[in-house]
């Protein structure tokens, strides 16, 4: 049945399937570092699974968006567009909370541009330490 599936593909394209397979699952495991800060750090009145969730999926989602569009202009170009008629239904109140999600999309971004390193050693150079307040609480 793979080879029915597989039969149109040359094996540079297999390759790159393989490669693209183990970026998405470093996506998920950084994705899952992301959360697993937000959620040591939330110092909110609310604390939202849900809102963890979204970090993980941010990374998720916007690895293979960019793996399928970093070869084209014009799809980058469209893809820019529809991305500026998104808009959020609730409104972030934290700014803590803008921070993670744009934390969460630049990892993806990075990742799909091949710069594993860079995503990996910036995830963990922003994750050891977070921003803390000035005056020592928490």
């Amino acid at each position: 049945v793979l080879n029915h599936f597989t039969s149109g593909y040359s094996n540079a394209a297999m390759a790159g399937m393989g490669i693209s397979k183990k970026v998405n699952l470093l996506a998920f495991a950084v994705g899952l570092g992301i959360a697993a800060v937000y959620r040591l750090n939330f110092r909110g009145v609310m604390y939202s699974s849900n809102f963890t969730l979204t970090l993980v999926l941010m990374t998720l989602i916007t690895t293979p968006v960019v793996m399928c569009i970093r070869e084209s202009i014009q799809l980058s170009m469209g893809m820019v567009g529809a991305l500026s008629i998104v808009r959020f239904r609730a409104a972030i109140k934290e700014p803590m909370d803008i921070a993670f999600l744009f934390w969460a999309i630049a990892v993806g971004i990075v990742l799909a541009a091949g710069l594993i390193l860079l995503a990996v050693a910036g995830s963990v150079f922003i994750g050891v330490r977070p921003a803390r307040p000035a005056d020592g609480r928490g």
